[in-house]
């Protein structure tokens, strides 16, 4: 297993067990932070200054694509990663995260650890 890294990943979704999930998968490696909602995940993003942030699509008050938008906007935000984390796979919705609302990857639940790892190395170690 690799050593703990310094880098700060912020996992955005409204359900606690995924985001335990993924905190499981990665808190031996990164630093973890949380947000319920897109609206929190934007407030975090521009306080915290995460290396990645995993991004749900439904989620209450601000829905994931609205947060990336927002995110990948903003001056001071758009050079974080971000990565859609989430259960809606259709290719359409992919295609706007991607290319309308500039999201930077997109992985689909359920995912395995590995998958998840190998998309967050792509990112934080610059191997994409």
């Amino acid at each position: 297993m690799k050593h703990f890294s310094e880098k700060k990943i912020l996992i955005a979704d409204d359900e606690p067990s995924v985001r335990s999930l993924v905190k499981r998968f990665l808190g031996k490696n990164y630093i973890i932070s949380e947000a319920n909602d897109g609206e929190e995940a934007v407030n975090i993003t521009r306080i915290w200054m995460p290396d990645l942030v995993l991004m749900d699509i439904l989620m209450p008050k601000m829905d994931g694509l609205t947060a990336c938008y927002i995110i990948k906007t903003d001056r001071d935000t758009n050079t974080i990663p971000v990565v859609m984390l989430t259960a809606v796979g259709y290719e359409l919705n992919k295609k706007l995260s991607q290319d309308v609302m500039a999201a930077d990857g997109y992985i689909t639940k359920p995912f395995s650890r590995q998958d998840l790892m190998d998309t967050i190395d792509q990112f934080l170690t610059g191997s994409k």
